[in-house]
């Protein structure tokens, strides 16, 4: 913790001034030749290594949904791997589960750089990706070759850039096709602002269509859950959870990123000079924090707990992931506050969770979701 946090981070984030989307683009390229070769000496040893830093493992935090078995409930977020080429490494690093993407039917480039911008002033980052990735068939190609991965994978699906909105369906129902028999769950992204238009596939008319193509390709066979905008109204929300019912969904991922800027101690970014209002994208980490719970509570509340819910949004500490949990969420997921914490987060969240569990006199995790 303290190499990273007293020397590490601030090299990266200051000293160096370098390129945030280089940066994680180094870091992806390191965990996958570790991947890559670690049934192979001395890698092996260094990825057990890794697991013993990083991992913490206590039966208290196991949980079982969808007839998946997580070893534990913290989870990296869409977004850092989106072609899976370290996908057989999370697990090394204490992670309960992975999920993959955005993953599109279409390879595309995504949005001109520079499009990752870091906002340490509010823990925070402002992506336009734009669903940089490969793309749906060379990420099953990969999986096909992965057969070692130690924690579940879920798959996130967007719809391509140049797919029309009105045929979307058939776009997300194409990756589906790709890759189901590859993935432990699969999640719909229509709530991702980088990609034009594609928010609007909330609304109950366009997502009603997509869930319906996706139903009858699936036959209930994968857990399908679709991931929504913190920005979304309460009855806007609602009408997920209607077609949640209506479409028999495995669960909601709470939240993605958000287009607000209000409250932001960051006025200006550096790289470009622009003013934050100016610059396109969605903002992660702590800005998107609170909403995230207050969301996941509302689902929990609207469900009576019958739907299960992954929470995602501003997770940097022990205490925080205990908060997603009690509003509701059985699984948590971590991507801005891991690139802040570094890799001794995830460690410390299982071992904060279980020493609360402890305090609290409760014996499964499981006990605390919607506390």
């Amino acid at each position: 913790m303290d190499i990273y946090r007293r020397g590490i981070r601030p090299l990266l984030f200051s000293g160096l001034n370098a390129d945030p989307e280089w940066v994680h683009q180094q870091s992806l390229n390191t965990l996958r030749w570790l991947d890559t070769n670690q049934k192979h000496f001395p890698f092996a040893t260094i990825a057990n290594q890794l697991e013993r830093a990083f991992g913490y493992a206590d039966s208290r935090l196991k949980q079982t949904l969808w007839g998946i078995e997580f070893a534990n409930p913290v989870g990296l977020a869409a977004g850092f791997d989106k072609d899976g080429i370290a996908a057989g490494i999370w697990g090394k690093l204490g992670f309960g589960f992975a999920e993959l993407g955005t993953v599109t039917y279409h390879p595309q480039p995504g949005n001109s750089c520079p499009r990752l911008f870091r906002l340490p002033e509010d823990g925070a980052a402002l992506n336009r990706m734009g669903f940089n990735n490969q793309g749906s068939s060379a990420l099953a190609e990969r999986l096909e070759r992965c057969n070692f991965s130690t924690v579940p994978l879920g798959i996130n699906l967007g719809k391509s850039k140049i797919t029309p909105l009105e045929e979307a369906a058939s776009d997300y129902l194409g990756s589906f096709q790709r890759l189901q028999g590859l993935g432990d769950y699969f999640v719909v992204n229509v709530s991702s602002p980088n990609t034009p238009g594609l928010r609007s596939l909330q609304d109950k008319p366009q997502l009603s269509g997509i869930l319906e193509a996706l139903r009858g390709e699936n036959q209930g066979k994968k857990p399908i859950l679709v991931k929504i905008s913190p920005d979304l109204e309460w009855d806007a929300i609602a009408d997920v959870l209607d077609l949640a019912q209506t479409y028999h969904l495995a669960g909601i991922i709470a939240t993605n990123t958000t287009i607000r800027r209000d409250r932001l101690k960051t006025q200006r970014i550096a790289a470009t000079g622009k003013p934050i209002e100016e610059e396109a994208g969605g903002i992660s980490g702590k800005p998107v924090r609170d909403r995230a719970t207050e969301v996941i509570r509302f689902i929990h509340q609207q469900t009576e707990g019958n739907l299960p819910i992954i929470g995602v949004g501003g997770i940097f500490t022990p205490e925080e992931a205990w908060d997603k949990i009690a509003a509701g969420a059985s699984l948590i997921q971590v991507y801005t506050g891991w690139t802040y914490q570094g890799p001794a987060l995830i460690r410390e969240i299982l071992l904060g969770l279980a020493n609360k569990l402890e305090a609290e006199g409760l014996q499964s995790i499981s006990e605390v979701v919607g506390l």
